[in-house]
């Protein structure tokens, strides 16, 4: 089994709109910044499906020996300027069930929706809890 360029697609279910989200390289700048609408967003990570089952790439980051997560960069975390909201949002990948990972090196795209919204009304960020399970599109 080599390694292989699989997708992960991070749908945010209810985005505060008007709000620009992105995902982050591992440098924090911002990869392919959106503004959000009322409807869903998704971003599309391609990420290195390794032999082992680990993912790599500018987007994965790693927080000592297993975990693996990508950040969503929000407001001036994903370069948009002047006042506006400045959060991360961690998802975690390392986690991802071992079949999901078999559908993705067959060429299917491994999705997860999260909240759009934190208690406080503005965006999800810190550590953010999916709304549902991956599944394979």
């Amino acid at each position: 089994m080599a390694k292989q360029i699989i997708t992960l697609r991070l749908t945010i279910h209810d985005p505060v709109s008007g709000v620009c989200y992105s995902l982050q390289g591992k440098n924090g700048d911002p990869i392919d910044a959106m503004t959000a609408t009322d409807a869903p967003l998704s971003l599309d990570a391609p990420v290195t499906l390794n032999e082992d089952n680990r993912l790599t790439s500018p987007f994965v980051r790693r927080e000592g020996p297993e975990r693996r997560f990508v950040y969503i960069g929000i407001g001036t975390h994903a370069g948009f300027p002047g006042p506006t909201w400045s959060r991360r949002a961690k998802i975690d990948v390392h986690d991802i069930p071992a079949d999901l990972l078999d559908a993705a090196r067959q060429g299917r795209t491994l999705e997860v929706r999260l909240p759009g919204r934190a208690k406080d009304g503005g965006p999800a960020c810190a550590t953010v809890r999916p709304l549902t399970p991956w599944k394979a599109l």
